[in-house]
């Protein structure tokens, strides 16, 4: 088994990634035998937002790391310890590492998991600062701790008819999910998401599904607001010379929501007339100035403590000029961090088996090949209202 082939998308520098041959996986951790993991055959894994960043060059991510976190594959091995899982099985990976064993496991907080990332809490595959594990957007994976951390499909034919809505619970739909959940949207919630790319498009089907009354989404990407639009949801356009309050008065009546969701992060821009303008904090102090006294801020984008491509030296830190006083004032709170994928993604795979939510048409789901995959990346980097979800084998779109 392990002198088979494969490949994998290898992140060589800012603005390029290339298809390159790389090992096979074993069930191994360094040198020691990991036998509660399993080797996937991927059957699709998907380009994320947060994989942009990386690209970009917009942290410190290392030249010749594997990328990818959002995993769904077919079990080809088990390790000894594997009890509950076998060989064929259909499974989702969640992007979060998690051991199960340490508290912040056992509390339900996978996304800060202790035990798997030496640097920090949390741990995540192919991404920068997470571990330093090997990413999924490859042929085949190792994955560790299977039995705690794989969402085992239970019937594999119904599951490859919705392998396209079913690929997005390793990450963005339960993030989305968790964005609207946390900033506490529910019946007859009016919410605000900033940002239209797929984890706010997700989000933003989420509060539907939460069941708001409205859901207005803001970006400057015409084709974005658009599908946005598609499935119901209100739009503002942030290149318009006018204040969101102002805007989001112009669809409500009155200038604030009952919940925000940020899923824009440390890439914002300003709005109107310098919507060019890269400012970090500005959606996050967006948020405080719409969101109601007493209301939830629910944020999913992503924050960093490294990014080399910031606009100033605070912000190279992740120390943002956030207008704390204004949100203290208010008694908003605020949910921050990595969603803790499993703390969702049964009850939305139910979600999606049962009909009840059309996960992938909402975020525009297309399928490439592996060999697509950096065309993939520069297309989703010109801001294409697309998921992109590779398929490694020729299974999804057959």
């Amino acid at each position: 088994m392990c002198s088979a082939s494969n490949r994998g998308v290898v992140y060589m520098g800012p603005g390029h990634v290339e298809v390159q041959s790389i090992a096979f996986p074993e069930l191994a951790l360094g040198k020691r035998k990991c036998s509660h993991g399993v080797i996937l055959k991927v059957v699709s894994t998907n380009i994320c937002g947060s994989d942009q960043h990386m690209v970009r060059g917009r942290t410190t991510a290392p030249e010749g790391l594997v990328l990818g976190h959002e995993i769904t594959g077919e079990i080809i091995e088990c390790g000894s310890d594997v009890e509950f899982l076998k060989v064929g099985d259909l499974v989702s990976v969640p992007f979060n590492i998690a051991c199960g064993r340490c508290r912040n496991c056992k509390e339900g907080q996978t996304g800060i998991c202790l035990q798997v990332n030496p640097a920090r809490p949390g741990a995540a595959y192919g991404y920068v600062d997470m571990g330093g594990w090997v990413g999924g957007q490859s042929e085949y994976v190792m994955v560790p701790y299977a039995d705690f951390n794989l969402l085992k499909f239970p019937d594999r034919d119904q599951a490859m008819d919705k392998i396209r809505d079913l690929t997005l619970l390793s990450d963005i739909f339960p993030t989305g999910f968790h964005g609207a959940a946390t900033a506490g949207v529910g019946p007859g919630s009016t919410v605000y998401i900033a940002g239209a790319g797929p984890v706010g498009l997700a989000a933003a089907v989420s509060a539907q599904l939460l069941g708001a009354a409205c859901v207005i989404v803001g970006d400057m990407n015409e084709s974005r607001l658009e599908q946005a639009r598609s499935f119901g949801c209100e739009t503002v356009d942030l290149r318009q010379d006018a204040t969101v309050p102002e805007l989001i008065e112009q669809v409500l009546g009155v200038p604030e929501v009952d919940a925000g969701v940020d899923c824009v992060g440390f890439e914002a821009r300003c709005h109107g007339c310098n919507h060019h303008q890269e400012q970090p904090a500005t959606v996050l102090n967006t948020m405080m100035e719409i969101t109601r006294a007493g209301g939830g801020v629910g944020i999913p984008g992503l924050y960093v403590t490294g990014d080399p491509g910031a606009v100033d030296d605070a912000a190279k830190m992740g120390q943002l000029g956030v207008r704390i006083g204004l949100g203290w004032a208010k008694s908003h709170y605020f949910y921050t961090g990595q969603c803790p994928v499993m703390k969702y993604h049964r009850q939305l795979m139910q979600a999606i088996l049962w009909d009840k939510v059309k996960i992938a048409d909402a975020v525009n789901v297309q399928v490439i090949s592996l060999d697509e995959a950096p065309k993939g990346y520069a297309d989703f980097d010109e801001g294409a209202a697309k998921k992109y979800v590779i398929d490694p084998h020729g299974v999804v779109a057959a």
